[in-house]
């Protein structure tokens, strides 16, 4: 099937780019076999199951230290960087029940807390700033470790216009950022505990701050608010893009209209001659080890999820 669109069109993707990711980690292939190829169920699972034992899931599950943190003893924010590893942890898909996760998840859970000037509560109950609070709530829903106490705090939280900011209440307008990360965590949430009115209201305000900006440009003057959102990274941590707020809006079942039209359109013109998407604008959070090549070189993850959403959008759901 062919979508077409002012000058632009979708296609299907080429028997060879899919060869080419399920050539990838196991992390990518069990997703491209659930997204894209519609593999049976048990065989993705199946694929799944490996993440934990072999490639960039247990490399990651290797540098675990004893005391459940991430990023070294003598790093005083080695809070951060367990942060940073735990939400990629969820972003490979990790199976929540296997025995290393559950282990791994453990020893987060068991030891650590957070500093007192950032709230002195257990790691899964989060601290004070919205952007980490909703990273935090979507990998313990994820991981068996869902906080309601967290989940309220992120409701009484939501600002006016309908997103998050951590400079809130200094500042009454919402954040790109920190808006998706809370609602990627707040869907999470929902998947893990069962939608509520309480909580997907809040999604849907949240899913309409971003849309009804186009994704990307400011309300009041029409402009790109930041170019670099228009670049595709992997892994995101706190960082908005296009990219990113597409594939939520996937994953979120919300249906796709005329206001993500533009972006979409972008996202199919970075599709090189090969049918790839490139890995742009690297950011210099801390990350463990490069999982692909250097910055303008086919990315596995920006076209996996590059696929993922053009077939999201081509499909109407």
């Amino acid at each position: 099937m062919t979508t077409k669109n002012h000058e632009w069109e979708i296609t299907k993707p080429k028997k060879p780019v899919i060869e080419w990711l399920l050539n990838g980690d196991p992390a990518i292939r069990w997703q491209v076999m659930r997204d894209l190829t519609e593999e049976p169920a048990d065989r993705v699972a199946a694929e799944r199951s490996r993440i934990a034992a072999e490639g960039w899931g247990a490399r990651v599950l290797g540098m675990q230290s004893s005391k459940g943190n991430w990023g070294g003893e003598a790093d005083a924010r080695n809070w951060l960087c367990t942060s940073y590893t735990l939400l990629l942890l969820k972003d490979l898909g990790l199976d929540p029940l296997s025995e290393e996760v559950r282990r791994s998840i453990g020893l987060v859970r068991d030891n650590i807390t957070w500093p007192q000037q950032m709230g002195g509560l257990p790691y899964f109950d989060g601290e004070t700033e919205p952007c980490v609070n909703g990273w935090i709530l979507g990998v313990g829903a994820y991981f068996g470790e869902a906080s309601d106490r967290l989940m309220d705090r992120l409701l009484s939280e939501q600002l006016e216009d309908g997103g998050w900011n951590c400079d809130a209440p200094k500042s009454r307008r919402s954040s790109f950022h920190s808006t998706i990360c809370v609602l990627e965590g707040l869907l999470e949430y929902d998947k893990a505990k069962g939608e509520t009115a309480a909580v997907t209201e809040a999604r849907i305000r949240g899913q309409e701050y971003l849309l009804e900006r186009r994704m990307l440009r400011s309300l009041s003057s029409g402009e790109v608010i930041d170019p670099k959102w228009t670049s595709f990274s992997f892994p995101t941590t706190w960082h908005y893009d296009l990219l990113r707020g597409l594939d939520y809006l996937r994953s979120a079942g919300v249906k796709p209209d005329e206001r993500v039209t533009e972006v979409v359109g972008l996202v199919v013109t970075k599709q090189d001659q090969n049918g790839k998407w490139p890995l742009e604008n690297p950011h210099p959070d801390r990350v463990h080890f490069d999982m692909e090549g250097v910055e303008g070189e086919p990315s596995r993850w920006n076209t996996l999820r590059a696929l993922r959403v053009l077939d999201w959008y081509s499909t109407g759901s």
